[in-house]
């Protein structure tokens, strides 16, 4: 007999449904993996998806709603990330980035590990993206 645990695909309400074949984001067992989230607004029935504006401070805030809204879908908050990754498109961002960061999570008991790096393969208009590793429990 196999303990095998059961592997959950997430996508929020919130969220259009992915392109591929791959999900917003995954738990199994206490871990939960939450896909790329980028700065786009929520979803509207028969639209693109869209960035929420032109700005670093609008799309990190809704890259980190996108990443909030996987993580409570699977039953996690931010007290439960482990790992943060950013991939910012322009190193003249990273200060700002960092501010806006640090605002958004200056109540967290303990903070995550976290890496920001430079990538500029994002679609055109997006400036930052953010995936996130949870551990519950």
């Amino acid at each position: 007999m196999s303990d095998k645990l059961t592997k959950t695909a997430l996508t929020p309400a919130t969220h259009t449904t992915p392109p591929a074949k791959f999900s917003h984001g995954v738990r199994k067992g206490n871990i939960l993996q939450v896909a790329g989230q980028v700065g786009f607004g929520p979803a509207v029935e028969g639209q693109a998806p869209t960035p929420v504006g032109p700005g670093l401070r609008e799309q990190t805030l809704q890259a980190l709603a996108n990443a909030e809204a996987i993580l409570k879908e699977g039953g996690a908050g931010w007290e439960d990330a482990v790992m943060i990754r950013v991939y910012l498109t322009d190193t003249d961002h990273f200060a700002e980035f960092n501010e806006i960061y640090n605002e958004y999570f200056a109540s967290l008991q303990e903070a995550p590990a976290a890496r920001t790096t430079v990538y500029v393969g994002l679609p055109a208009g997006l400036l930052v993206e953010v995936d996130v590793l949870a551990v519950l429990g």
